[in-house]
């Protein structure tokens, strides 16, 4: 029996397809996902989730949220997330630069400002961490 696994951002839909299974990186360390998992709630850390369907390894970056696993389904809620083909380096290593320049000034920024830019700066990593993996 498949997973349904359905990855949601804030802005959109990024992923929602039956897989066989599902390895996602949590804060307390990555967790494999098989049909007939315990039910659970559990906090997404920055980095890869693998979805496997048919023997071939589909590959996305996230960060922050959270997943509930439930029955055979599986929904992780994340700040962010984006399928690994769909990375552009250039852009995502320029986004990271800006936000840790950004940073730099953080005396002046108020706390929610500094939040958003760590956030931009912890998933860019994630981004980068995965193409480069890929080459």
């Amino acid at each position: 029996m498949p997973l349904t696994l359905e990855i949601v951002t804030p802005e959109d839909r990024v992923y929602h397809d039956t897989v066989d299974s599902v390895v996602i990186p949590t804060i307390e360390g990555e967790i494999g996902v098989l049909p007939g998992h315990l039910p659970l709630l559990t906090q997404v850390a920055d980095g890869e989730l693998r979805a496997t369907k048919g023997g071939v390894i589909q590959l996305l970056a996230v960060s922050g949220g959270f997943a509930e696993i439930e029955g055979d389904k599986i929904r992780v809620l994340a700040e962010f997330a984006i399928d690994e083909r769909k990375i552009d380096e250039n852009a995502t290593e320029r986004a990271m630069l800006r936000a840790q320049e950004a940073l730099r000034g953080r005396d002046t920024l108020a706390p929610a400002e500094i939040e958003r830019l760590e956030g931009v700066v912890r998933f860019a990593v994630a981004q980068l961490g995965l193409k480069r993996k890929r080459r």
